[in-house]
Order: structure tokens, then C-alpha cells, then sequence
């Protein structure tokens, strides 16, 4: 962290609270995390991603958004990772009470889209 395409990077507080958010979901999958509020689920357009949601300085929204890297055995073998993984795709950043612009949305889907084409999947740690 910071994610890629998250402007200006988040600060060290958000970061934290990213990182434990990830963490705990990696430890559980999302079918038994519930997420509390920090991790969602999104819909419509942006149907089968998830968003790990803090807040910043001045109520500024910040975002994850991921995808979840789930199959079988050899599927993940396949793909370079040892087990089920979250990939991180990019950060956003935008006003309190404020939506993203769809052209926003688009971006996160093409960044999946690249990032599914891999094989083996570009990974950090």
C-alpha cells in the first residue's frame, strides 16, 4: 500500500486500517466476513468486485477496490498463487457524500480485465 492509482497515497493511518482490513478478510473468506461497514460488496456495473471503504482527513473517501482470486487448486496453480488472494486493483479518492463517475468504474473494470489476462498474475507482496 498505498494502492496503485491512489492519488497522492493515502496517509499512514488509513493505510493501517487498509492493510488489517485485507488481512482479515484474507483470513476469512468474504462468505464469513461481514465486512462491518469496510468492506463491501458492489453491484451493477461493477458487479463481482469489492470495495475496502476508510475514511480520511476532512470525511474524504478512500477506496480499494479488489477482486478475489478464488478457484481450484489448479486453477490457482495456474494463475502463480499459492492460494485463494485479493488483488488490489487501484485506490480512489473522492468527496464526502459524493459518487464515483462511471468513467471511474470503468477504469477499475479495465485494470481487472488486464489483470485476469495474466497468466501468471502479476503479484506483489
Amino acid at each position: 500500500m498505498p494502492a496503485p492509482g491512489c492519488p497522492g497515497g493515502c496517509p499512514g493511518s488509513i493505510d493501517a486500517r487498509f492493510t488489517a482490513v485485507l488481512d482479515a478478510v484474507a483470513a476469512a473468506p468474504p462468505a464469513r466476513f461481514s465486512g462491518g461497514g469496510k468492506r463491501e460488496a458492489l453491484h451493477g456495473s461493477v458487479g463481482g468486485w469489492y470495495e475496502i471503504r476508510a475514511a480520511g482527513p476532512g470525511r474524504e473517501q478512500l477506496r480499494l477496490s479488489c477482486l478475489l482470486e478464488n478457484g481450484t487448486g489448479e486453477e490457482l496453480a495456474r494463475r502463480g498463487l499459492p492460494r485463494p488472494a485479493i488483488a488490489v486493483m487501484t485506490g480512489l479518492r473522492r468527496p464526502w457524500r459524493t459518487v464515483s463517475a462511471e468513467r471511474d468504474y470503468q477504469r477499475v473494470r479495465d485494470l481487472g480485465t488486464e489483470h485476469q489476462r495474466n497468466y501468471p498474475r502479476r503479484i506483489a507482496t
